[in-house]
């Protein structure tokens, strides 16, 4: 299953990381799209994710292993049909395939690794996974560098698109399933007990999308940050995450999941505040690499419910964590460009606010939790 998870792994790295690098380009060069269209075509991308409850459901008809091949398969047909189709209504048609099949894999992926690893094992394999497709962004960006002079981008889509479906297209043949591990309900789950789960995951995808709308924006709109600068910057914290995102999960093993998160949201408490304060571009640079290193830890989610959860809850409950992380996606960017018009700052002093919030939740854990079983 590891290997399995693996190869699925670097492919839907590989097909999001290609897809977002090339987006803006083909959107404003190709397609001749303005500002509006572009924000439109970025919601339509969070809604799948704001579905991946729908995950349940599928599952009654889908073995689990099967479903992350075949995400990864409708993901590299989204890719593959983007160059294709170089509309408005075209990027919105093949951006919802995408995305569709990046989310549930991405569902799926964290329910099967929670179940084939145990405790100790499991924070580990979430690290290494984090660590390879990290390098598989390096790898994809090295590509797009080198090729760029040569491709269209109709090329580039078709490429990576046609290597994900064949990949896919061999995982969908392979059986890593133990019939031996316990079924997983097919019907949603809400449990009263899961609340603390529940709510750092809201927390967290709230932090995230903060990071994702606005980080860069600032780089770019304080700092001057040029193309070639963001692509660098991209491709050194793609190397710091490659290095440090194995050490994270051994970290949650030795010293348990409480400790973990609450070293993640000091610092991003630190991190918001500067973000807001910052007057150096180097010391921008250096806090988006350390935000995204921070939010690796984030794992630590989900290794904690693994020891809270019946192994029977796991698959239907990543599918409702999934949807809980997403629904601060559907109205916090927009929140946050109201912010930003008043004082950029405020958008930055949310996050660190909703970062303490984290760290008053994560004290929450049991004490007898917040030491990894031996």
């Amino acid at each position: 299953m590891y290997g399995y998870l693996l190869l699925l792994t670097i492919c839907s790295t590989a097909g999001l990381h290609v897809w977002r690098t090339l987006f803006d380009n083909f959107a404003v060069n190709v397609v001749n799209l303005d500002g509006s269209h572009v924000g439109i075509i970025q919601s339509v991308r969070e809604l799948p994710g704001f579905l991946s409850l729908l995950v349940v459901y599928v599952l009654l008809v889908v073995k689990e292993h099967k479903l992350s091949a075949l995400s990864v398969l409708i993901l590299g047909i989204g890719v593959v049909l983007t160059g294709l189709l170089p509309s408005f209504y075209g990027l919105i048609f093949t951006t919802l395939i995408m995305s569709f099949g990046f989310h549930y894999f991405e569902t799926t992926n964290q329910s099967l690794t929670l179940q084939y690893f145990d405790k100790q094992t499991s924070p580990v394999v979430f690290g290494k996974l984090r660590s390879f497709a990290a390098a598989t962004n390096v790898i994809c960006g090295l590509v797009i560098i080198i090729l760029a002079p040569h491709l269209e981008y109709r090329d580039f889509y078709l490429l990576f698109g046609i290597i994900l479906v064949g990949a896919a297209s061999w995982a969908l043949t392979r059986n890593p399933a133990d019939p031996k591990l316990p079924r997983q309900r097919k019907e949603m789950v809400f449990r009263r007990r899961y609340w603390l789960f529940y709510s750092l995951t809201f927390m967290s995808g709230a932090r995230r999308q903060i990071f994702i709308a606005f980080a860069v924006f600032l780089l770019v709109k304080k700092f001057n940050f040029s193309i070639s600068e963001i692509a660098v910057l991209f491709l050194l914290n793609n190397l710091v995450n490659f290095i440090v995102s194995p050490y994270i999960g051994k970290w949650i093993v030795r010293f348990g999941e409480c400790r973990v998160l609450s070293v993640e949201y000091l610092a991003l408490i630190v991190i918001f505040i500067c973000y807001g304060m910052v007057e150096s571009r180097y010391l921008a640079l250096f806090l988006y690499i350390a935000d995204n290193l921070f939010f690796n830890c984030a794992i630590g989610i989900r290794t904690f419910f693994q020891k809270i959860a019946d192994p029977e809850d796991i698959a239907p409950s990543m599918a409702v964590g999934f949807t809980i992380n997403h629904i601060a996606a559907v109205f916090l960017p927009a929140l946050g460009g109201v912010l930003w018009l008043i004082d950029y700052r405020f958008v930055f002093f949310t996050g660190a606010l909703l970062s303490f919030l984290s760290l008053l939740l994560v004290w929450s854990i049991p004490a007898q939790l917040r030491i990894t079983e031996k």
